[in-house]
């Protein structure tokens, strides 16, 4: 369904979220232009609307003329199964708090060029629930292509962004501990609505379906069927709060969608940027690097550099919590991958429900109401060869590891 833009995003509207978040009340709003911010798959958990601002504001006693672009991302308003779920499971909320708050303490921490997130501008709390942020496309931000995974150089940028993410969370929950506690939800968590755990179960099961049908898997699909029901306490297991692991404030949802790229005249990617911050949560960084290695990175790249990765994420947060001079001691490599091992559970579970979804071909896309639906769960992406020729290689090791085994 092609979103419209809501009646409410009008003039006024804009004339007053830009003369709070510029702090000028001459502002005056000649016209606005709207449309779609995303493609259909882009974002799953929101609306997304673009909003070209033409303005006057008074400057040195004249006036002058000037036009912005803003993002305004709307909790879903349309009933269904993905509006229960974003409404229910309070992630919005989350994001809020990121945006206004902790993303703002963090970003200040760095220097400009290596901040973490755009701005957040206004925030409204009901009627709609919404968010208005910088718009980073005009800035040369854009997204990579999400189905061919991504290449070595972005990787690069990506796990150091995420290195400064996670260097930055720990030096604000130091000089202010409850930050810890404000993300305590993620994606995994007994407080979430039932449809959250649903969207993991339902997956999994419809994966070992279709599993049952590839070259000698069946001894696999049947494992998988069992695990199906379980795969959502599983995945709380695995992202759980531990005082003995070295803890940050994780992205929670660390995939090629939801971080932006600039690129050289030579379309060489040399600035990196996040979004979306809906399912942060504060446990261990193995939750980020688990999730972003099993859905982000081209095949190739798992293969061949994924100790370039590690040794690239271990050293820019050394590096950078010593900068800020945190405290806390970064985790050793050997700590580090002990906690990987211990939760790989979670790369798992991002690899049979998140990954699907990025492979998808772009005219198979469906929206989160469509995937989850009255007659069960559909998802086109199960059938992708791309996604099949990786699980073909990852559940057998995943079997070795012992994560296809039900613990009862």
């Amino acid at each position: 369904m092609a979103l419209e833009t809501p009646t409410w995003l009008n003039l006024c509207f804009m004339e007053k979220t830009l003369r709070k978040s510029e702090n000028d009340n001459s502002i005056q709003v000649i016209d606005i232009f709207s449309k779609p911010a995303t493609n259909k798959g882009d974002n799953y958990t929101s609306d997304m609307v673009r909003v070209t601002v033409e303005y006057s504001r008074d400057q040195s006693g004249r006036k002058i003329t000037e036009k912005k672009s803003v993002i305004v991302k709307i909790e879903p308003t349309l009933e269904g199964i993905r509006k229960d779920l974003i409404v229910q499971s309070r992630i919005f909320n989350t994001e809020m708090l990121m945006m206004t708050d902790t993303l703002d303490k963090m970003n200040k921490l760095l220097e400009p060029k290596n901040r973490l997130s755009g701005k957040g501008m206004y925030v409204q709390r009901d009627n709609p629930t919404l968010l208005v942020m910088e718009d980073l496309a005009p800035l040369g931000f854009r997204m990579a292509c999400r189905q061919a995974g991504l290449d070595l150089p972005h990787c690069i940028l990506a796990i150091r962004g995420l290195a400064r993410f996670h260097a930055t969370s720990v030096a604000v929950c130091e000089k202010e501990p409850n930050q810890k506690q404000m993300y305590s939800r993620g994606m995994f968590n007994t407080e979430h609505p039932p449809e959250m755990g649903e969207f993991f179960v339902l997956g999994v099961k419809h994966l070992a379906e279709e599993m049952a049908n590839w070259p000698e898997f069946k001894k696999y699909s049947e494992k998988v069927a069992k695990l199906a029901d379980h795969i959502y306490k599983v995945g709380i297991e695995a992202c759980k709060f531990s005082e003995d692991d070295f803890n940050v404030i994780n992205h929670g949802d660390c995939w090629v969608n939801n971080m932006m790229f600039k690129y050289n005249d030579d379309g060489k990617p040399i600035d990196h940027i996040f979004v979306d911050f809906q399912l942060c949560v504060y446990t261990s960084p193995a939750v980020d690097l688990l999730y972003f290695l099993s859905t982000s990175p081209s095949p190739d790249v798992i293969e061949n550099n994924k100790d370039i990765l590690f040794n690239e994420y271990l050293s820019t947060l050394s590096a950078t919590m010593k900068q800020l001079d945190c405290k806390t001691q970064p985790p050793t490599k050997e700590e580090l991958k002990a906690s990987m091992k211990r939760r790989a559970a979670y790369g798992m579970i991002a690899s049979f429900t998140v990954l699907p979804l990025i492979l998808v071909d772009k005219n198979e896309v469906k929206d989160l109401d469509e995937i989850m639906n009255k007659d069960g769960y559909t998802n086109p992406g199960f059938k992708n060869e791309s996604f099949k020729k990786i699980m073909m290689k990852r559940v057998p090791m995943y079997d070795e590891w012992g994560l296809l085994d039900v613990c009862t």
